[in-house]
C-alpha cells in the first residue's frame, strides 16, 4: 500500500510537470507570449506618444494659411492658426485612440493565443512594422488633413494590421498546442475562431469603407475613423437596446462560458498600469529630446556672438529649460496621481478603460504645451494663446483621470480597496490630490481671462505651486478635516483606527 502524498509532494510533482513541459515546448521551439506581449506592449505605446510629434514640430508659416493681401491682418491670421492647430490636435486624438484600440485587440488576441512560436512571432513583427508606420501616415493627414493620400494611406495601414492578426487566429487555432489551454480543450474551437475573428475584422472593415469614401468624400472617413474608437461602446448600447426590444438572447453553451474574448470585457488593471507607464515614461523622453535637438548652441555662434562664452550662450535658452522642468514635473505628477489612483483600484471597469485612454491621449499632448509655454520669449504676442493651450492640455490630461476616480466610486465594492471607498482613511487625500491639478489650471485659465498681461507669469506660478502643494497635500487635508469636525463640536476620530475609518468623512451617529 502506498504512503499518502504530502502536500509538499504534490506541489513538487506539478513544479516537476511544469518544468518538463516548459523544457518540451523550448525543445521544439515554443515559447510563451509573455515577453512578446510586453515588447509589444512597449512599441505601442511609443507610437501612440510619438503621434504627437508632427503637430508640435510643424512650422507654421503665414503663406500656409493666407494669400499675401492678409498676412499684414493679424487676427484674422490668429484665428486661421488657431483653426489649423485645433484640427491638428483633433485629428491627432483619434489616431490616439485607434492605436490605443489596436493594443486593446492584440493585447485579448494573446489571451486566446497563449504559445508562440517562430511563424507567430514573425507575423507579429510584421504587425508591428505595420503600427511604427502609422506616424509618417499620420504626418501626411496633418499636414495634408484635406488631401485624400494619408488619410487612405492610414487606412491601409490599419487594414494590414487587421489583416495579420487575422492570419495569426488562423494559424493559432491550425496548430492548437498553442492556444490557451481552454480553449485548446474545448469541442468548440471553430465557433471561438469565427468570434474572434469577427471582432478582430470589425475596424479594418470601417478603415476599408473610409479608404474609399476617402477618395471622393474624405469627412466621412473622419467619420468611420471615429467610429473604429467607439465601435465596442455602440456594440454594447446597440446590443442593450435589442434586448430591450427583443428580450434577452439564448446563453451561450456551457462549454464557451468559461473564456470570452470580447471588446466589451475590461482590460486588467495590469495590462493598463503597464500601457499607462509606457506612455507617461516616453512623454519625459519627448521633453528632454527636445531640449537636446534645439537647445544646444551651435559652435560657431558661441564663437562669433558670444566671444566663445558657452554660459552666455546658456543664458538665452533659460526659459526654454524653465519651461522644461515645469513641463516634466507635470508630467511626472501626473503619473504619481495616476499610479496613485489606480493603487486604490482593485479592478478596472470597461468605462474606467475609455476615461483612462482619454487621459492618455492628452498627457501624450504634453509635449505641445512644452513647445507652446517655450516660445514665449520668441514669440511674445502668442504667449496668451500659448498659456491657454497649455492650461487646456493639462486640465483635460488630469480631469479625465479624477473621472476614473468618480466611476470607481459608483462600484466602489467592485472596483476599490476599502481604505479608499467614500469615507474611508484615503479618500478626502485621494479626492484633493485627484482634483488639484484639474483646480489649478482652472484657476490659471480663469485668471489669464482678467489678467492677460501677465499670463506668463501666472503661468509659471502654477508649476511651481503645484508641486509644492503636492508635497504639503496630506498635512492640509488633515488640517482641513480637523477643522471641520472642529466648526462641528465633534471629536476628531483616530485615523489609525480601521474600525472607524469610514468615519472620516460621514456624519457620526446621533
Amino acid at each position: 500500500m502506498s504512503a499518502p502524498q504530502t502536500p509538499e509532494s504534490a506541489l513538487d510533482a506539478r513544479e516537476d510537470s511544469s518544468t518538463a513541459t516548459r523544457e518540451e515546448d523550448a525543445a521544439d521551439g515554443i515559447q510563451h507570449s509573455h515577453r512578446m506581449l510586453s515588447f509589444s506592449d512597449a512599441l505601442l505605446s511609443i507610437i501612440a506618444t510619438v503621434m504627437i510629434l508632427p503637430v508640435t514640430h510643424t512650422e507654421i508659416s503665414p503663406e500656409q494659411v493666407l494669400g499675401d493681401r492678409l498676412q499684414r491682418l493679424v487676427r484674422p491670421f490668429d484665428k486661421s492658426i488657431q483653426k489649423l492647430l485645433a484640427t491638428r490636435i483633433a485629428v491627432y486624438l483619434m489616431t490616439f485612440l485607434i492605436v490605443t484600440v489596436a493594443w486593446a485587440a492584440h493585447t485579448r488576441l494573446f489571451q486566446v493565443v497563449g504559445k508562440i512560436d517562430d511563424t507567430l512571432a514573425l507575423l507579429n513583427l510584421a504587425c508591428m512594422m505595420t503600427i511604427t508606420f502609422l506616424p509618417f501616415t499620420f504626418s501626411l493627414m496633418v499636414t495634408f488633413p484635406e488631401v485624400p493620400l494619408g488619410i487612405f494611406l492610414f487606412c491601409v495601414c490599419v487594414i494590414a494590421i487587421g489583416a495579420v492578426q487575422a492570419l495569426i487566429v488562423v494559424y493559432a487555432f491550425h496548430f492548437p498546442h498553442l492556444l490557451n489551454p481552454q480553449i485548446e480543450r474545448s469541442t468548440h474551437r471553430a465557433l471561438y475562431r469565427q468570434h474572434v475573428l469577427g471582432i478582430i475584422l470589425r475596424g479594418p472593415a470601417l478603415c476599408f469603407a473610409a479608404a474609399g469614401f476617402s477618395l471622393f468624400f474624405y469627412p466621412a472617413s473622419y467619420l468611420l475613423m471615429a467610429t473604429v474608437v467607439f465601435l465596442p461602446y455602440l456594440s454594447k448600447a446597440t446590443s442593450w437596446c435589442k434586448s430591450r426590444l427583443v428580450g434577452p438572447r439564448e446563453p451561450p453553451p456551457h462549454s464557451m462560458e468559461f473564456f470570452t474574448f470580447d471588446l466589451h470585457e475590461p482590460l486588467s488593471k495590469e495590462r493598463v498600469e503597464a500601457f499607462s507607464d509606457g506612455v507617461y515614461a516616453i512623454v519625459a523622453t519627448l521633453l528632454i529630446l527636445d531640449i537636446c535637438e534645439d537647445n544646444v548652441p551651435d559652435a560657431k555662434d558661441v564663437k562669433e556672438k558670444f566671444h566663445g562664452s558657452l554660459v552666455a550662450a546658456l543664458s538665452v535658452y533659460g526659459p526654454h529649460f524653465l519651461a522644461y522642468f515645469g513641463s516634466f514635473a507635470t508630467v511626472g505628477l501626473l503619473w504619481f496621481a495616476h499610479h496613485s489612483l489606480f493603487l486604490h483600484i482593485r479592478k478596472a471597469t470597461q468605462s474606467m478603460g475609455l476615461l483612462n485612454t482619454l487621459s492618455l491621449a492628452f498627457v501624450g499632448g504634453l509635449p505641445l504645451a512644452y513647445q507652446q509655454t517655450s516660445a514665449f520669449a520668441r514669440q511674445p504676442r502668442d504667449e496668451l494663446e500659448s498659456v491657454r493651450i497649455s492650461c487646456a492640455i493639462i486640465f483635460f490630461a488630469s480631469i479625465f483621470q479624477f473621472a476614473i476616480w468618480t466611476t470607481a466610486l459608483l462600484h466602489e465594492r467592485e472596483t476599490l480597496q476599502p481604505s479608499a471607498r467614500f469615507g474611508g482613511q484615503e479618500h478626502a487625500f485621494m479626492f484633493a490630490k485627484l482634483a488639484l491639478y484639474p483646480c489649478a489650471s482652472l484657476l490659471a485659465f480663469t485668471c489669464t481671462c482678467f489678467l492677460s498681461r501677465f499670463s506668463t507669469a501666472i503661468f509659471h506660478l502654477m508649476q511651481i505651486a503645484v508641486p509644492f502643494a503636492f508635497l504639503l497635500l496630506r498635512l492640509l487635508v488633515r488640517l482641513a478635516l480637523a477643522v471641520l469636525w472642529a466648526l462641528r463640536g465633534l471629536p476628531v476620530p483616530e485615523l489609525g483606527a480601521e474600525d472607524d475609518s469610514r468615519s472620516l468623512l460621514l456624519p457620526a451617529p446621533c
